[in-house]
């Protein structure tokens, strides 16, 4: 019987273990990846920006342009009548026409034209110099590119940081319900130790409630930790884009062996690596870029192109023409340049804010990653002092528990010594999570993870 009981027991444990999802911090950065739509969303502003890009570079060739016109008037458009008569016949001799003695008739005629016809035109335009327009435009749709993949850096970033933040945070939760566990044991012990105590008339039974009420607390808190950690598996599982799975189980541990000089780095030497630091980068040459846009507005604009066009008259008895040309284009503005001053002006104060706004940020940066670096040295800190105050917590209770059962301790001193190795234990894994997450996040903003 002992046998089947045992056989039943690993099935069911076999069973249990089997249906769990097991999940490392790769494979949820992956993910998170694979399936955030705001990440999908920046590629697909790559996507577009490359088009962008791509439709810029069409202005260098000649534009072609055809156009068909047809059109039925209540009258003709070209109408004239010349009247008939004797027309004096000319013999070479221009001083004999006013006394000519010989004349031909002239029965007069009537023209009516363009009452109805099409006209067919095609015009091919090569721009020669626009102001530097298609070459700057150019530019800018390169930048853009430039500028849409460095968001898309920046968007996965926060994506990854944010997914490693919440994998490190419920690994905390799943140790500090090892702790919690392991506090209901302690007490089950002493809850046994004082029933029988009771029994036996050797204590009161205020003892006896004594050791409830902490049971109570500790059945709360159990509560309150499993709701808690239901919520952030929830969370999780949204921000790596699977259903919600509640036997999901993280396969990492917090490491803690490192200390924080194996991660230091020059931050002055990082900057120039930073997304953030190159974006601004980007966003100073598109306002340099912008200004000579803007002043191209107002330069002289050169071209050259062939024009052609066909006329057919839609009448019977009427021919049909073609005819075509080329031509040069030359266009000044003149009385543009005094508003156009103005516009250049206000682009190069623009230009100078987007210069100002990136020295300050650089400065910024700079005050971020020694933050961050600070943040990991006081974790570090924190650790060894939560580390040295648990062994402090846990000698207490050792001499608690023998002081117990010699009698020279009360029960009260001795559920406080446990309720302070807990709180001690949970302390440390708050300490020590932390740390894991200040040197992520250190790693990050320093362009290392």
């Amino acid at each position: 019987m002992k046998k089947i009981i045992i056989i039943v027991v690993a099935v069911i444990i076999s069973a249990t273990s089997y249906s769990q999802t097991i999940i490392t911090l790769e494979q949820s950065k992956s993910l998170a990846l694979e399936n955030n739509k705001a990440f999908q969303n920046s590629a697909l502003e790559v996507e577009a920006a490359q088009q962008v890009k791509k439709n810029a570079f069409t202005n260098y060739f000649p534009k072609v342009s055809a156009n068909i016109i047809g059109f039925q008037g209540i009258d003709p458009l070209i109408e004239f009548n010349v009247p008939g008569g004797n027309l004096p016949v000319y013999n070479g001799n221009p001083a004999n026409l006013p006394a000519a003695t010989e004349f031909a008739y002239f029965p007069g005629i009537e023209l009516s034209m363009f009452q109805r016809s099409a006209i067919g035109f095609l015009n091919i335009a090569q721009p020669i110099y626009v102001g530097g327009k298609i070459s700057t435009g150019n530019k800018l749709a390169a930048l853009n590119v430039n500028v849409k993949e460095h968001q898309k850096q920046l968007t996965e970033k926060e994506i990854l940081l944010k997914t490693e933040q919440q994998y490190w945070q419920l690994i905390s939760l799943h140790e500090k319900q090892k702790t919690l566990e392991k506090y209901e044991l302690l007490l089950k012990d002493i809850r046994k130790q004082v029933d029988d105590a009771f029994e036996a008339g050797l204590i009161i039974k205020n003892d006896v409630l004594k050791v409830q009420i902490k049971q109570s607390e500790l059945e709360f808190n159990k509560s309150k930790l499993q709701n808690g950690k239901k919520l952030a598996t929830i969370q999780f599982c949204q921000t790596i884009g699977i259903p919600f799975d509640s036997t999901l189980v993280l396969q990492e541990t917090i490491d803690i062996s490192q200390s924080p000089a194996s991660f230091y780095t020059n931050n002055e030497a990082t900057l120039t690596n930073r997304v953030e630091y190159n974006l601004l980068e980007k966003s100073v040459e598109a306002a340099q870029l912008q200004t000579k846009m803007k002043t191209a507005d107002y330069m002289p604009t050169f071209a050259v192109g062939l024009a052609g066009y066909h006329v057919n008259m839609l009448e019977k008895g009427v021919d049909n023409f073609t005819n075509g040309l080329g031509y040069v284009s030359v266009s000044i503005p003149i009385s543009d340049w005094w508003g156009g001053s103005y516009g250049i002006k206000e682009q190069k104060i623009k230009q100078q804010v987007a210069e100002n706004t990136f020295e300050d940020t650089k400065r910024l940066l700079i005050l971020q990653m020694e933050k961050v670096w600070t943040d990991v040295n006081e974790a570090w800190k924190q650790i060894a002092i939560m580390k040295e105050t648990t062994l402090q917590a846990e000698e207490n209770l050792k001499v608690s528990q023998t002081g117990y059962e010699s009698g020279v301790v009360t029960l009260s001193d001795l559920l406080e010594a446990q309720a302070i190795v807990t709180e001690t234990a949970n302390k440390l894994i708050d300490a020590q999570t932390q740390y894991k997450l200040a040197v992520t996040t250190y790693l990050q903003v320093t362009e290392r993870k």
